[in-house]
């Protein structure tokens, strides 16, 4: 069985610089485990490794699709298993890193056995969203899959309806993620998991949010926003409406900030569940050893 390395954990918890640097302790390679990070000239706001960054260590499954387009597990599996086979194939160390739950559990397990989409169902839930709210429609997840809902956030439309319609099935998503996270393991991984204190962690998304508004986001937004015109595309990394909004005068910056830097805080915390539910995680507290970490990796 092919042996990997995994860096998970929340956002903004350090996973790009520690795969950066036990890559170039043990000749590695990264493969990109964040959804967000998929979508070509939207790099600013999803914290995408910079170039310095990738000349630094090679870097796979960057800027895959535009926005808009779409981008699921399945296909990410696809993806990540040939760049997995070429590391290997030049004798380097393959390290996965990113945070999203979904990605990595895939790659590790393969991929959730679901319905497949229901047209019909889905243009009654968004005409419902449109109508009542998308937080309405949240509530109604709440009350058949809560464990999807605290996952989801309020105004996740594309994967609030996803939920219903898994759940409408007759067994829900959560109920389908729970059986699937013990299959068998299609890689021999060292997983582990960055894990800074809850008060660390949100003042370092707050600085790095700061930062993302004056770096450049706001030029991506007006990109999209030139792009796209009033009707940007449903499913889009967190900030990016909020950015656009502010683009085109409709939220003063300050205001916009703050919302971000709540929804990264909400979007760490459901990182943080479903990392928990993943067996074998190894949590490490920061600063990570790297040096222990590359040995480890090396007597494997």
């Amino acid at each position: 069985m092919q042996r990997i390395v995994v860096i998970a954990g929340p956002t903004g918890s350090g996973k790009t610089a520690l795969a950066i640097a036990l890559a170039q302790r043990v000749g590695g390679e990264v493969v990109n485990a964040d959804s967000q990070q998929v979508y070509r000239g939207l790099d600013v706001g999803t914290a995408k490794p910079t170039a310095a960054e990738r000349a630094a260590a090679p870097h796979h499954l960057l800027d895959l699709v535009e926005p808009g387009e779409g981008m699921d597990a399945a296909r990410f599996v696809s993806l990540a298993d040939a760049a997995i086979a070429g590391i290997a194939a030049r004798g380097r160390v393959a390290i996965v890193a990113g945070g999203t739950g979904l990605y990595v559990r895939a790659l590790l397990h393969g991929v959730v056995e679901a319905p497949g989409r229901d047209p019909a169902l889905r243009a009654r839930l968004e005409d419902e969203a449109a109508r009542l709210g998308r937080p309405a429609l949240h509530a109604r997840l709440a009350a058949v899959d809560p464990a999807a809902a605290a996952r989801i956030g309020p105004n996740d439309l594309v994967r609030i309806v996803r939920a219903l319609e898994i759940a409408a099935s007759g067994r829900t998503q959560s109920e389908r993620f729970a059986a699937h996270a013990f299959q068998e393991d299609r890689y021999d991984a060292l997983l582990v998991a960055l894990a800074p204190a809850r008060e660390e962690l949100h003042r370092r998304i707050d600085a790095r949010v700061v930062e993302m508004f004056h770096a450049g986001v706001l030029d991506e937004a007006r990109s999209l926003v030139a792009r796209f015109g009033a009707v940007l595309p449903t499913k889009l990394p967190i900030g990016y409406p909020e950015a656009a909004a502010c683009v085109r005068g409709e939220l003063p910056l300050a205001e916009a900030i703050r919302r971000v830097q709540v929804a990264h805080r909400r979007y760490a915390r459901r990182q943080v569940i479903w990392l928990r539910r993943e067996p074998g995680v190894e949590w490490l507290a920061p600063p990570p050893d790297v040096d222990a970490l590359a040995r480890r990796v090396e007597m494997r």
